[in-house]
């Protein structure tokens, strides 16, 4: 199986590393530059600096996107979200299984996932997503992990699993594609909220209640969406939210830790130096929820933040001064 993972940030570069253990794999950068300093150095020190390149993995800056992925069996697209339309319309022609690495919504006014946009660009594409709990470090070190590989397509849930399992990485199947992206998005932006949460020193009883209640906003969204309950206490719902909210290596956690500081947005995200899918998403996230008619208070809180319209403080506040109510899980 011949393998091209497009787009060398941390994911890209640290999935390419796993599958170019079993696979002829070739990692693409639209930049020539990137790919001439890959070449030369054996390492990506801009995303991942302590893990060298393998000498089997292909990389490849000049060549056009469509061009190369006629001449492999699968396509990754490690790209930021806001990237991903474009790259699934030079791609639309394609008959191999394309997936998308990416867990967002699109910041526009639909706040589409990957799929819908998809189904905008390149109607008939094989496509699919591979989501789940999973920092770019730990991946490329080998380090145990477990993913999801959604998709309507069974060739290209088939297709994923073929390229990426192994003894250190084990990928379960889905073909609830709804569910999966929508937890991957969704997390994000509750990483943001724990984060304020924890950089304002609330404690591990509101993180707790925050990660359980951002769950059920979660599913709250999803059923809206037609995805099924049951996906979200899998690996890209529950799993990816633990992960995200918790761990130190987390990108959005550490953007509501800064923030939490009073440190302006536009700093933050200039010294992270990486995307941050949980910013963009929570406008996006608003917008969707909003037009579907359905209650996300903490998420509507995070988004309050990053406009600057509520201090962290008084995001809190606004959210302890809710009504109380019956518990559900999913309500």
């Amino acid at each position: 199986m011949r393998v091209l993972v497009a787009g060398a940030g941390a994911w890209g570069t640290a999935v390419a590393v796993h599958v170019a253990a079993r696979h002829p794999t070739t990692l693409w950068t639209h930049r020539p530059q990137q790919a001439q300093v890959l070449q030369r150095d054996g390492v990506n020190a801009a995303y991942l600096p302590h893990v060298p390149l393998p000498g089997a993995l292909a990389i490849d800056g000049h060549t056009g996107l469509s061009d190369l992925a006629a001449a492999h069996d699968l396509v990754l697209l490690a790209t930021p979200t806001a990237a991903l339309r474009g790259m699934l319309q030079s791609l639309a022609g394609l008959s191999t299984p394309v997936a998308w690495l990416c867990k967002g919504l699109e910041n526009t006014e639909q706040a589409l996932l990957g799929h819908e946009i998809a189904q905008q660009v390149a109607p008939a594409l094989l496509g699919g997503v591979l989501s789940g709990p999973s920092f770019a470090q730990e991946v490329a070190q080998g380090k145990p992990c477990a993913l999801v590989a959604a998709s309507p397509h069974a060739a290209v849930r088939q297709a994923l699993v073929h390229a990426l399992h192994g003894a250190a990485l084990r990928v379960y199947t889905n073909n609830d594609w709804v569910g999966v992206e929508l937890g991957g998005a969704v997390k994000n932006v509750l990483a943001l909220a724990t984060g304020l949460a924890d950089g304002m020193g609330l404690g591990l009883n509101a993180r707790a209640a925050l990660v359980t209640r951002g769950l059920a906003e979660m599913s709250r969204l999803g059923q809206a969406m037609g995805a099924r309950p049951e996906t979200f206490m899998g690996l890209s719902g529950v799993g990816d939210l633990v992960l995200t909210t918790t761990g130190d290596l987390s990108r959005n956690r550490r953007v509501g830790l800064a923030l939490a500081k009073g440190q302006p947005l536009a700093q933050v995200l200039a010294d992270l130096g990486h995307v941050a899918e949980g910013v963009p998403c929570a406008h996006a996230l608003h917008r969707r929820a909003q037009a579907l008619g359905v209650e996300m208070p903490i998420a509507a809180a995070v988004e309050a933040v990053l406009t600057t319209q509520l201090a962290p403080a008084e995001a809190l506040r606004t959210l302890l001064a809710r009504d109380p109510g019956e518990e559900n899980p999913c309500t």
